[in-house]
């Protein structure tokens, strides 16, 4: 658990640099774009829109589901650029994270004046 909580750390350390220098009001992909130069930059392993397919009884099925940052297969990253972080982005978050069989997440809206702010984690 002390690894996942150094990985979670590095992380939001990387977003804070891309808030600090973009701050908020950018569309999404934009952040999810510079939160991965950020992190490599910092040579942590990391996807962008990991493809996610849902098992139904013994069956993948693709239903193109996507997950926003993988970070070293054990950390999931939603991002959002909204007003307000609601229950159904938190029910995404945890969702993605059942599917993924992966125990920890964030979830980071970068439209706050302070990322702290925007910033939830996760543990299953």
């Amino acid at each position: 658990m002390k690894d996942e909580a150094e990985l979670t750390g590095k992380v939001i350390g990387c977003a804070i640099e891309v808030h600090r220098n973009l701050g908020p009001g950018l569309l999404e992909s934009a952040y999810e774009k510079c939160l991965s130069s950020e992190l490599s930059e910092n040579n942590i392993r990391h996807e962008i829109q990991k493809e996610l397919s849902v098992k139904y009884k013994n069956t993948d099925i693709d239903c193109a589901y996507r997950i926003d940052l993988l970070v070293d297969d054990r950390l999931i990253v939603e991002l959002k650029s909204v007003e307000k972080i609601l229950p159904i982005h938190e029910a995404q978050l945890l969702t993605y994270m059942k599917l993924a069989n992966i125990t920890t997440g964030l979830l980071i809206n970068f439209n706050v004046a302070v990322l702290r702010e925007g910033i939830k984690r996760f543990v299953l």
